[in-house]
């Protein structure tokens, strides 16, 4: 069994089976046509829960080819130009590159003597992603597993820098439209269950900043302590981004720190041309991005970067076996001292060889172009009589709804929708989201990939109009 372990005596082994990993995947992703088979859970599931586990295959090749019929053939692949549904990108060479070397040396991001150069990459990376932001010279951050990970820890940081016992009078501002993470961390962090105040939205979806003051002042009549208000550059639903400036000012003539939402509007800090929509951001005591969402690289990889190194601190533990307490007075770099994690994958490393391969420009290139095609996408839908749609984007999000001219039930429509985008995942042809608006059903396009074009645009509206005048025409034919 040691000739499977990876060191220098099966150093050959590993370039055998690693490539012929990478081959298999490569010609997968020559030949997909389609971002998905349209499989369902009934039909795959049999062939997966009839695998012995403990009756190994013992050669690469038998395994790969068993993976290809319990995984590679039905995965859902992200770089298809149809794959239009969540916020999944495709991703860039260099970064897998990156995956591939980190996995090999497998390096732990918790202490400096497990990591080394690691370690200094990954700093460098948070100092560069800071100075992208505008957060200051006492700015400092750790890599994170993702968004909702960042916002927890955002959310703590700004729980202990409220400095009240009482945990049943803070209260966290967010707008009806953030990520369920705010939600999800307050309980987390033991806050009341009225911790969450939410505000509600414009009709660009942002955050309405004279309700947040209303707001903001009826927490002080009360006697209530405003722990933070949760900015979003960037909902998962539509994609808007908040009025920072505007919000900015508010926290600091309040006194309430500032957390902006960036996981998905943070490829805006590489854009070429649309920088400015996230103007504001550099006054945030707290940010969280995700490098696996707008900079086109693989799960995971995230950050929270915070104005104040200092804050950190309520992140940090000591061991006696990991990060004695010793170690900050020598100066030994511990990741673990400013995260929630201890044993933390190099993730830092993806990005790292990203920039060095195609640099900021080029990440920010990308996200411009899915940028400019949401707006193409807008004006299609606007024009389409079939479609409503929801509000002029402001990252790569187009959310909107099939309305045929002759049913005026709403709830008949709404499941026209749910049809037509159950069907369309079915048929293996396109892969769409959806979402509700007024409590009525919407589909949603998320649009990472540059390969898309208007004209799969237009294509995949037709399939989804197609599916819903079947669904309507069968229910006509039930009805009478």
């Amino acid at each position: 069994m040691r000739s499977h372990l990876l060191n220098g005596l099966t150093a050959e082994h590993y370039r055998r089976s690693v490539t012929e990993g990478v081959e298999r995947v490569a010609a997968k992703l020559a030949t997909t046509d389609r971002p998905f088979t349209g499989v369902s859970v009934d039909a795959l599931a049999p062939d997966i829960d009839a695998i012995d586990l403990d009756r190994p295959l013992g050669d690469t090749t038998a395994v790969l080819d068993e993976l290809e019929n319990v995984y590679l053939r039905d995965a859902v692949y992200f770089h298809h130009p149809r794959y239009l549904a969540h916020l999944n990108c495709p991703v860039v060479i260099p970064a897998v590159l990156g995956e591939a070397v980190l996995s090999a040396v497998n390096s732990s991001l918790d202490t400096w003597d497990q990591s080394a150069g690691g370690t200094l990459i990954e700093r460098r990376l948070v100092d560069w992603t800071a100075a992208r932001i505008g957060l200051g010279p006492a700015a400092d951050g750790v890599f994170t597993s993702g968004g909702t990970q960042s916002n927890l820890q955002a959310l703590l940081l700004a729980r202990e820098e409220a400095k009240s016992r009482d945990l049943g009078r803070l209260r966290v501002f967010a707008s009806e439209v953030s990520h369920f993470s705010v939600k999800k961390s307050a309980k987390l962090l033991g806050l009341g269950p009225d911790a969450v105040v939410v505000v509600p939205v414009d009709h660009d979806k942002r955050m309405q900043t004279v309700a947040l003051a209303r707001e903001l002042e009826r927490c002080a009549e009360d006697g209530l302590v405003p722990m933070a208000v949760v900015a979003t550059a960037g909902t998962t639903d539509f994609g808007s981004i908040d009025p920072l400036p505007e919000i900015a000012g508010l926290c600091a003539q309040y006194g309430v720190w500032l957390h902006v939402d960036a996981a998905y509007g943070c490829g805006l800090l590489a854009s070429l041309k649309y920088r400015d929509r996230i103007d504001g951001i550099e006054r945030a005591d707290s940010v969280t991005v995700d490098y696996h969402k707008s900079f086109f690289q693989p799960v995971s990889s995230s950050a929270v970067l915070v104005r104040d190194a200092a804050t950190l601190r309520h992140a940090t533990y000591h061991a006696e076996y990991l990060n004695p307490r010793r170690m900050v007075q020598e100066r030994i770099p511990n990741q673990v001292d400013k995260s929630l994690q201890t044993t933390r994958r190099f993730d830092a490393l993806k990005l790292w060889l990203t920039l060095r391969t195609m640099g900021a420009d080029g990440i920010g290139q990308l996200f411009d172009e899915v940028c400019d095609l949401a707006r193409e996408g807008w004006n299609l839908l606007a024009a389409d009589p079939r479609y409503d749609v929801v509000v002029e984007p402001s990252l790569s999000t187009l959310v909107f709804r099939y309305v045929p001219a002759a049913v005026t039930d709403p709830a008949e429509i709404d499941r026209a929708n749910l049809y037509a985008r159950k069907a369309l995942f079915a048929s293996g042809d396109a892969v769409v989201a959806g979402t509700k608006v007024g409590g009525r059903h919407y589909l949603k396009f998320t649009l990472l990939n540059p390969e898309t074009t208007t004209a799969d645009i237009a294509a995949v509206l037709d399939l989804i109009a197609g599916h819903a005048e079947q669904y309507l025409g069968e229910s006509l034919d039930r009805a009478s």
